[in-house]
């Protein structure tokens, strides 16, 4: 018989609370599991698997919406195999665009910090100025 698992339980396995379960429930991540007479839900050990799934793929950047199409998708993988390769090769390019503006930020941080190593009273901090513009010059 299988083992059946409460949502505190899975929510332990998961590493996630039990909103989360919730949450993904309502968002159709995880599908509806039946209930006891009681009204308690029943997870199947499918319902670990796919919360790793989830898990491991927010971790990788993708955002639920992306992670339910994956989902979706991964029910066919023979079908689906070219399409889930170009959702994360799609991934790979929000990555590189993101690791681009993160250097660009990094870059202008490091110029004010430079800046401001020998700049007298607060009020004339490049860094409090760069903050302080209003982005129409």
């Amino acid at each position: 018989m299988e083992r059946r698992l409460t949502i505190g339980h899975l929510a332990q396995l998961g590493g996630v609370n039990l909103e989360t379960i919730r949450y993904y429930e309502r968002r159709g991540l995880l599908p509806k599991p039946p209930r006891t007479a009681a009204g308690y839900r029943q997870f199947g050990p499918e319902a670990a698997r796919r919360l790793r799934f989830i898990k491991r793929a927010q971790e990788l950047g993708f955002s639920l919406d992306e992670i339910r199409e994956l989902l979706s998708l991964g029910s066919r993988p023979r079908q689906n195999r070219a399409m889930i390769r170009v959702h994360a090769q799609e991934k790979i390019g929000d990555i590189n665009r993101k690791i681009a503006a993160l250097t660009a930020m990094k870059k202008t941080l490091h110029e004010l910090v430079n800046q401001c190593e020998h700049c007298g009273p607060s009020a004339e901090c490049p860094i409090v100025a760069s903050l302080d513009q209003d982005g129409t010059t």
